[in-house]
């Protein structure tokens, strides 16, 4: 598969996930598996202590342009301005509120949090950078 990539302006028409942050492989950026206190990389095989693993946002979001709907998804330190702090800060904030909170799913985000999101981007319009993959045909 190739890739062209390119600018899109566009309006946000819904948040698609609710879990914008995941635990990211340093070396490559997949997402990693935690389990009993350590981490791994399925894609580059890097493991170590959950404790010492980074995170990383991920926003799923549902564009609108002019003539079409895209689902698309934002990576990356791009969001630390929205957000006002980087991934691995705001996942701590998380984790503490859940275990005041006695939320069980320590990953899970407050219901807050993902009201704010919302209505951050929810009807407002973006340029986004995209990256298409298109078949290469032989």
């Amino acid at each position: 598969m190739n890739s062209v990539r390119g600018l899109l302006a566009a309006s946000v028409i819904s948040v698609q996930n609710s879990c914008f942050i995941y635990p990211a492989c340093q070396k490559c950026l997949s997402r990693l598996i935690l389990d009993s206190g350590r981490f791994n990389c399925l894609k580059c095989g890097c493991t170590g202590e959950a404790k010492d693993a980074s995170y990383r946002y991920r926003l799923s979001l549902k564009i609108a342009d002019t003539n079409d709907l895209f689902d698309i998804t934002v990576f990356g330190s791009c969001l630390d301005p929205f957000f006002g702090v980087t991934a691995e800060n705001l996942q701590r904030c998380i984790q503490d509120f859940n275990q005041l909170s006695g939320e069980t799913n320590i990953d899970a985000s407050p219901g807050a949090l993902v009201q704010a999101v919302e209505t951050c981007f929810i009807g407002k319009r973006f340029i986004f950078g995209v990256k298409i993959l298109t078949e290469t045909k032989i």
